[in-house]
């Protein structure tokens, strides 16, 4: 049984790393570039593996052999469905570190494919989106008749490159809601509201988070927003976006954008990343009105990620891989983000809103 972790020396894929030593894998390492690979791989003894996602034939000959994939190389948009290829023909388990909606739907739309192959496609094995999809699981759990559910976080510590790159890459695009279960696009900074994270309330705007997908998968519940906590100077920039998206979209103004990116850090230091945290907020409602809150505290954003990725990553190496497209609550349960140390959950009493 083996892990191949793709990206391994990309920002989050070197956070990954040696928390799968830690925990007794013994991961090959893959990726593009040869040389970066192999060098991480000596630091920490063990296998690479290089292959571009655009060449079928290095890429079958990486996953020789492999149980496991977990993938880290994004953007996913991009990089997703070169690697799902390949599991499916390896007969190897995919794993992400995802929160983009369409890579969430494309491998839903492969599910037959998957469960014909007797694999598990399983995004977003990360912050985007172990801690929120549980968290709709659990709200779900505790209001079975909710028509419609709201999610929100509020990240402390910083992006990594590669986020940033994602980020730049849907600037000016619309955003998404999900309406009677028909993804629904809507404006950018389309509706706000102001939510308790546990530390006060702050201002929050719709995006076009993962969980826009994964809740309806997990949960049936029809009607899904997801929230991101903003400042209002934030805000207006992203409303401007509604005139000038198509600006933004240019390929000039979009090569302008990735240079600043990768211009700056790799991503948030380790003393950022030791003090930060992720707060995560949820509200279900039912059809007379009745709504239940709750929340839940973890580990900054990239080291969480580390987390329950190779968390994901262990429990499929076991043989716990339910066959098809999988949530990270459909197949490990609500409870499964709680299994991270330091996580906490705290739920509201029933209200009533009339």
């Amino acid at each position: 049984m083996s892990l191949l972790i793709y990206g391994a020396n990309g920002y989050t894929g070197r956070l990954i790393v040696p928390v799968a030593i830690a925990r007794g894998l013994r991961p090959i390492l893959a990726g593009r570039d040869a040389a970066a690979v192999n060098a991480l791989a000596v630091e920490h003894g063990l296998e690479s593996r290089a292959a571009s996602l655009d060449d079928a034939v290095a890429l079958d000959a990486a996953l020789h052999g492999v149980t496991v994939v977990l993938h880290c190389a994004g953007p996913f948009s991009r990089t997703s469905r070169p690697m799902v290829d390949a599991c499916l023909r390896a007969g190897a388990h995919y794993l992400d570190i995802t929160g983009e909606v369409d890579v969430f739907e494309a491998c839903a739309a492969r599910d037959s494919e998957a469960r014909a192959r007797g694999i598990m496609l399983l995004p977003g094995t990360g912050f985007d989106v172990v801690p929120s999809d549980c968290l709709a699981a659990h709200l779900a759990r505790r209001m079975p008749g909710a028509v419609s559910l709201a999610l929100g976080f509020r990240t402390l510590g910083g992006l990594s490159r590669g986020t940033a790159l994602t980020m730049a890459e849907g600037m000016g695009k619309p955003g998404v809601i999900r309406r009677e279960g028909r993804l629904t696009p809507v404006p950018p900074g389309y509706h706000t509201r102001t939510i308790d994270f546990g530390d006060g309330p702050r201002l929050a705007v719709t995006i076009p988070w993962g969980d826009v997908s994964t809740a309806f998968h997990s949960t049936g519940i029809r009607n899904v927003r997801v929230y991101m906590s903003i400042h209002p100077k934030q805000l207006r920039s992203l409303r401007i976006a509604r005139w000038f998206g198509w600006l933004l979209r240019t390929p000039w103004m979009q090569e302008k954008m990735a240079a600043r990116v990768k211009a700056g850090a790799a991503g948030p230091s380790a003393s950022a990343r030791a003090r930060g945290a992720s707060l995560l907020w949820g509200e279900a409602t039912d059809a007379a009105g009745h709504t239940i809150v709750s929340r839940l505290r973890g580990p900054e954003g990239y080291t969480l990620t580390a987390d329950t990725a190779v968390r994901c990553a262990m429990r499929a190496l076991a043989g716990d891989a339910p066959r098809g497209f999988q949530t990270p609550s459909r197949a490990y349960g609500a409870d499964f983000v709680l299994e991270v140390e330091g996580a906490t959950r705290e739920d509201a009493a029933r209200e009533h809103e009339g």
